[in-house]
């Protein structure tokens, strides 16, 4: 993971719980990076520890941490920091997500080093589509969630989030049911 994934991190918790509580929760994770610098690459472990190290100290569970991570990083990270690409992404977010492959090769432009997942989108209707989530990285898939329900936000979208395959149960990637109401 690059740099900016786990400063996205510190930014959540201390604009929800302030910089002496992120204090605590880096030095729980046994991460020794005193800041991270957003175009340098990272081990997924240091995102992982850090996730894990919010729950504990939230007392939440750590799926619950990754989908609020999820959607800060949607309405906060990309957002603010990214918003042309973002803007170019797509005008809902039928048309963002059915766009999400190629999205994330523009993503790579910027992060050279960025080993991203891969996105596929299938069965497209009116008013749904699934969307293949396809990644090296295993426990990231609610990390996803939290990505989609951040899109619908962004696209002041109501949706239902079905996770109709995962690799928890054996299959080789996830596939999330999206349904937009």
């Amino acid at each position: 993971m690059y740099g900016i994934v786990n400063k996205a991190i510190e930014d959540l918790v201390v604009a929800n719980f302030g910089l002496e509580k992120w204090e605590v929760i880096r030095e729980r994770s046994g991460i020794e990076v005193d800041f991270f610098i957003s175009n340098e690459a990272y081990d997924d472990e240091i995102t992982f520890k850090l996730a894990i190290a919010v729950a504990e100290e939230m007392n939440m569970p750590i799926n619950e941490v990754l989908i609020a991570f999820g959607e800060w990083w949607i309405i906060k990270t990309t957002k603010e920091k990214y918003s042309d690409l973002m803007e170019s992404g797509g005008l809902n977010l039928k048309e963002f997500l059915i766009n999400l492959p190629m999205f994330h090769n523009r993503v790579t432009l910027i992060y050279p080093k960025l080993s991203p997942p891969e996105f596929k989108v299938t069965d497209i209707t009116p008013t749904s589509l699934n969307l293949h989530y396809i990644s090296k990285r295993i426990g990231f898939q609610e990390f996803v969630r939290g990505l989609i329900q951040g899109l619908s936000k962004m696209f002041d979208t109501n949706v239902i989030i079905e996770l109709v395959q995962s690799r928890n149960d054996g299959s080789n990637h996830e596939i999330f049911k999206i349904i937009w109401i």
